[in-house]
């Protein structure tokens, strides 16, 4: 059987890709939500809060190691794997990633280690600041990364000049036409996943009696954020970013929404078992009418585009990013549900006793990290045939001297490594939950 060394660098780039990103959504969201709890524990001179944010900070710089070392792997593919794309896009590349390393990881790296190891050792205000300079600093690190992708989508300040694509201007290429909206909804999908991860150990806590107070304060605190941003998710930023991908990447559009034929009154597919060939396409089995030409166009009557307006061998798979879209989308509702039910209960008091929704929010901590999974699945599966949009195919962007074997070892190789570091991050977080948030000892003294 010959090995298509197009689909394993492709299968190899998703594993790899795909394990790191388990890790930045909950480094970034933590962080943030930490800066509320360190920011309660030094203003109100509160022991509670403090113990809090000594428990999550652990869990937090565990995050932050794995993210780190599962990164560099994935940068140090393009040159492996994807030589020819690394030249074509080298010039555009070049800064954002320098931007990314010099401003961002720098920053967040040095303040992160202030932060764990600084504590009773600098003053309290100086603690606080650390942490807020590693959310900060994720924060900055991933707009970067997002820009770069963000152009692989949408390019912009760019010329096609000796075989790839070189620089005009930088600000264009920057703020091209996807690149904040893909900010605003990854950076806040991150918050609900920091507030989930947050609340789930907190219920996890609870149901074990271990510091109870502490628990609730954190539980109370994430429910809060996380309906508030789940909500957001959903509009505006969700929304903007379908309207963005709409006209700007209208193909991908046709996929996830399932539209095979153009048309006025254009319906929304709530539920389908989408076929890849466009001629065996049918109409979604439930689906609103209208809905997607009044979402576009604020017009039942407006024409949308279908799969039969654009060449066929641009259509990108459509299972596939149909069914991460609509996932990533249930999700979302999910998460509003989830946070809205868990208000209520805190509401009528009767959230510490209900041991349903306790269990339910533990075993809800993974699920806004699978769906930035399935965001991320929806946003590359439906870029092909592209690895740059209408510029560079994914076919012609793969290192030319790298045979197919070699990637197929290299994915074992991977998967190996994943599976172990994957075991360690388990058994490590699973340890530390356990043992619950640490009493502040006698001895230590608070500048």
């Amino acid at each position: 059987m010959d090995l298509d060394p197009v689909l394993l660098s492709r299968l190899q780039f998703a594993l790899t890709i795909g394990f790191h990103f388990i890790f930045p959504p909950i480094s970034i969201g933590l962080a943030w939500l930490l800066v509320v709890i360190e920011g309660f524990g030094w203003r109100k001179d509160d022991e509670i809060w403090e113990r809090m944010g000594r428990f999550f900070g652990k869990l937090l710089a565990l995050n932050f190691a794995i993210g780190v070392a599962t990164g560099i792997v994935m940068e140090f593919q393009f040159g492996t794997n994807w030589a020819e794309y690394s030249k074509f896009v080298g010039d555009i590349f070049g800064a954002p990633l320098a931007a990314e390393g010099i401003f961002a990881f720098f920053l967040e790296s040095a303040f992160l280690g202030l932060y764990i190891f600084g504590r009773n050792k600098v003053s309290r205000g100086v603690h606080w600041f650390s942490i807020l300079m590693v959310a900060v600093g994720s924060t900055i690190s991933a707009f970067w990364i997002l820009v770069a992708n963000s152009w692989q989508q949408t390019p912009a300040g760019y010329v096609l000049q000796n075989g790839r694509a070189e620089l005009t201007n930088f600000w264009d290429a920057v703020f091209n036409p996807s690149t904040m909206i893909r900010f605003f909804h990854t950076m806040d999908a991150a918050i609900i996943t920091g507030a989930f991860f947050v609340a789930g150990i907190s219920a996890y806590l609870l149901l074990n009696k271990k510091f109870v107070d502490g628990a609730k304060k954190t539980l109370k605190l994430a429910l809060i954020v996380g309906f508030v941003s789940s909500v957001l998710e959903l509009y505006p930023f969700g929304h903007e970013h379908v309207v963005q991908v709409a006209f700007t990447q209208p193909e991908k559009f046709t996929a996830l929404e399932g539209l095979y034929v153009g048309q006025t009154n254009a319906p929304m597919a709530i539920f389908d078992v989408p076929e890849d060939s466009i001629e065996s396409g049918t109409p979604p089995k439930i689906q609103i009418p209208g809905m997607l030409s009044l979402l576009l166009y604020q017009d039942v009557n407006a024409y949308v585009h279908g799969m039969n307006d654009f060449n066929r061998d641009e259509i990108p798979p459509v299972f596939l990013t149909f069914v991460s879209f609509h996932n990533m989308v249930i999700l979302g509702l999910f998460f509003i549900a989830s946070t809205a039910i868990g208000l209520f209960l805190l509401r009528r008091k009767k959230l510490w006793g209900s041991r349903w929704f306790l269990k339910l929010l533990i075993v809800s901590i993974p699920l806004p990290v699978l769906a930035c999974q399935f965001g991320w699945v929806t946003a590359e599966v439906g870029r092909q045939p592209w690895v740059v949009y209408k510029i560079l195919k994914t076919s012609d962007a793969i290192s030319l001297t790298v045979s197919a074997g070699e990637i197929l070892f290299s994915i074992i190789l991977f998967g190996l490594i994943y599976i172990m570091l994957g075991t360690l991050y388990l058994y490590l977080m699973f340890k530390e939950v356990k043992h619950g948030p640490q009493p502040i000892s006698a001895g230590e003294v608070k500048p």
